[in-house]
């Protein structure tokens, strides 16, 4: 077995992951004058951050800075130091910094120009190279023996030491990109604090009928507001739209709810995600409108003509209701505006587009330092926390790499290095 010893040169210090954290931790690092040399399983860094702008890379969000961090939820708090120091407009303007011009799209999101991640990437990566990052693709890490990291190489194992150690090594989604949460265990058995890893932002199984299935699977369902029960009690309440699965429903409309649902999910065994089909109507409208006598027209065409739902809308009016229950047209009306839809699972977590759990930030010290192993740190999405869809994963995920090199630059100073 081949060893490295890193630790022979203090201000030496070993990255575990090629994703946004480790990136932007390595780029921190290097530019205070520290030898970086950062570790990757997959053949190249960035996969997970070229596929997630495939079409049309989200950067961050323009929304004010109070709202911003609330999508954090239960974690805010944590996470805002991380934001103090790299906000949404720090990104763009690092981002500007590379060459990569932004703008603001209609929803308030941040693109680059381009839309596309390979640009940003390949100017980042250049930036690393040029400040002396040191590179190792295909090193799977397997955890520590006797405190020195180990990597799976193609010519065997080998051992490396360091004067500091990030881990940067993400949660659990796209396992086929590198997030495998493979990392569990090894941090438990050090004493690590770690919440289960869950999906997030993830779509859900419900029971459809076969007609339903074979009818709907893969037809959007499209301006909408969906609704559901938070565990204080109080409601969330979303507009977008989602997509209609063979196995349930996903889409930027459910990643919106999906945390609140899956939490409900875990309680209770299962969750209730409430429709309004004709948002722009009021209960009372569409009662009167479906209550006009039909005459010879069908079920179908007074839905269409008087509250304009047809389609895969009707086809979960159905769903729902009985052939009864679709012949009085107040609870035909008043499922239009509530549609009771029954979740039963989440998706596999592998699917997800990210996930919640992971590095409980108790165990970690202000400078993200592991309180029990130190000169270990931890950043991106490994850490327990989690956000919407939005720019709202990429901005934290970066933010914590940097935070978690400023306190290695701490550290490595008070121990003279």
């Amino acid at each position: 077995m081949q060893d490295s010893h890193y630790g022979d040169a203090p201000r030496r210090v070993v990255i575990i992951g090629g994703g946004p954290a480790g990136l932007m931790a390595a780029e921190t690092l290097a530019a205070a004058g520290v030898e970086v040399d950062l570790y990757d399983a997959m053949p190249s860094v960035g996969r997970k951050f070229l596929l997630a702008g495939r079409g049309g890379l989200n950067l961050t969000h323009s929304e004010p800075a109070e709202r911003f961090l609330g999508r954090y939820g239960s974690r805010q708090m944590q996470v805002a130091p991380l934001l103090a120091g790299f906000d949404a407009d720090a990104l763009r303007a690092w981002s500007h910094g590379l060459g990569v011009d932004t703008f603001v799209g209609t929803s308030g999101r941040v693109f680059p120009t381009e839309m596309k991640a390979a640009p940003l990437l390949r100017a980042w990566l250049h930036r690393l190279r040029a400040a002396g990052v040191r590179f190792h693709m295909r090193h799977r890490w397997l955890g520590w023996e006797d405190r020195a990291l180990r990597f799976a190489t193609a010519d065997g194992e080998i051992r490396v030491r360091a004067g500091a150690t990030l881990l940067a090594l993400g949660g659990a989604s796209w396992k086929r990109l590198g997030s495998d949460g493979a990392w569990l265990p090894w941090l438990q058995a050090a004493g690590v604090e770690v919440a289960p890893l869950l999906p997030a932002n993830c779509g859900f199984d419900v029971r459809w009928s076969d007609h339903f299935r074979e009818r709907f699977a893969g037809q959007p369902v499209k301006s909408v507001t969906a609704t559901c029960l938070l565990a204080d009690g109080a409601t969330l309440t979303r507009p977008g739209e989602f997509v209609i699965t063979e196995s349930g429903v996903e889409g930027s409309l459910v990643y919106a709810l999906s945390a609140p649902l899956r939490d409900a999910l875990i309680a209770e065994g299962s969750a209730l995600l409430r429709l309004d089909l004709a948002p722009g109507k009021s209960l009372e409208r569409l009662t009167s409108e479906l209550q006009h006598p039909r005459g010879s027209r069908s079920l179908a065409s007074h839905l269409q003509s008087r509250a304009g739902v047809t389609g895969v809308k009707a086809g979960l009016l159905r769903e729902v209701l009985d052939r009864e229950q679709m012949n009085d047209m107040r609870q035909v009306a008043s499922a239009i505006k509530s549609l009771p839809l029954r979740l039963v699972a989440t998706r596999p977590i592998d699917e997800a587009i990210s996930s919640a759990g992971g590095v409980c930030f108790e165990a970690l010290d202000e400078r993200l330092m592991l309180r029990c192993l130190p000169g270990v740190f931890c950043a991106g999405e490994m850490l327990d926390w989690e956000a919407p869809t939005g720019g709202y994963l990429l901005t934290a995920c970066m933010a914590s790499g940097r935070s978690a090199a400023q306190g290695m630059l701490r550290w490595l100073a008070e121990r003279g290095a």
